[in-house]
């Protein structure tokens, strides 16, 4: 089996898959992606790459943007999860390349979470927003300094 296909278990009376339902939303969505970018998928999700996507994640933070400043939940709820969408197409064509997956990336950011906040996780005093703040962009500063 390709790595890269879908795993299509559950296939619908038409030959065509269903809409994954069996494991929590966040992966029902990555296999929904695995599906359109698969072999039987949608044409359009399978031509894009990451310089088409480009446009798509600035009008999506933008759509963000705007239902939080109107304090629109319902706007924030479904810009979320279009921006979350964005997300997974843009790991599932990582996925394809072989330069990451999806857990790749949440592995990654748990991983800086962890490290951004030493006031929770480790031995560092911050009382204060404005503490953890200072600390945040010093850690920062700090991990780009190590990335070079």
């Amino acid at each position: 089996m390709n790595p890269n296909e879908p795993n299509n278990e559950s296939v619908s009376k038409s030959g065509r898959p269903e809409i994954p339902s069996d494991d929590t939303p966040f992966y029902n969505l990555v296999k929904l992606m695995e599906i359109l970018r698969g072999s039987d998928g949608c044409v359009w999700d399978k031509e894009q790459d990451i310089q088409s996507l480009k446009k798509y994640f600035l009008e999506e933070a933008k759509e963000v943007y705007d239902a939080v400043e109107h304090e629109d939940w319902d706007g924030m709820m479904e810009e979320a999860g279009d921006v979350i969408f964005g997300m997974i197409f843009l790991a599932q064509i990582g996925k394809e390349k072989g330069k990451f997956t999806i857990d790749d990336s949440l592995k990654c950011c748990i991983e800086k979470m962890v490290r951004r906040h030493p006031h929770v996780f480790g031995d560092v005093e911050a009382d204060t927003p404005e503490k953890v703040t200072e600390n945040w962009h010093k850690i920062k500063a700090l991990e780009k300094k190590n990335n070079k």
